[in-house]
């Protein structure tokens, strides 16, 4: 059965940075591009930040751009987000996912399944 399992998430001040993983199982993770994206109540979901499969190439939405960094360890079948500069407006359910087959390998902010997510709070 194929899962994803994001952690890492929690309570942190405006300026620090959390790092939040996202675990593979039931596949391997290096096959498919993997992307996170966000959700907040009341707004429609975010796309956050994609990693391709084949050269690793990375895309950030404007509103995080410098400030996260998307990264995958394959022997550890495992995608990172660092998220340093946090912000307020960044409090959000963050989920990692599988980028839609159909785009192979390519990131596409078209998502094939997900995880349960992870609650990041940024908050004084």
């Amino acid at each position: 059965q194929e899962q994803l399992v994001e952690s890492g998430g929690g309570l942190v001040q405006p300026g620090g940075s959390l790092r939040l993983s996202c675990v593979a199982s039931g596949f391997t993770l290096d096959y498919y591009a993997i992307g996170w994206f966000r959700q907040a109540p009341g707004k429609e979901r975010e796309g956050v930040s994609c990693i391709s499969k084949s050269d690793g190439s990375t895309y950030y939405a404007d509103s995080v751009k410098g400030r996260f960094t998307i990264s995958r360890e394959n022997a550890k079948n495992t995608v990172y987000l660092q998220m340093n500069s946090l912000k307020s407006e960044d409090t959000a359910v963050y989920y990692c996912a599988k980028i839609s087959p159909r785009y192979s390998g390519r990131c596409a902010w078209v998502y094939a399944s997900w995880g349960q997510g992870t609650q990041v709070t940024v908050s004084s």
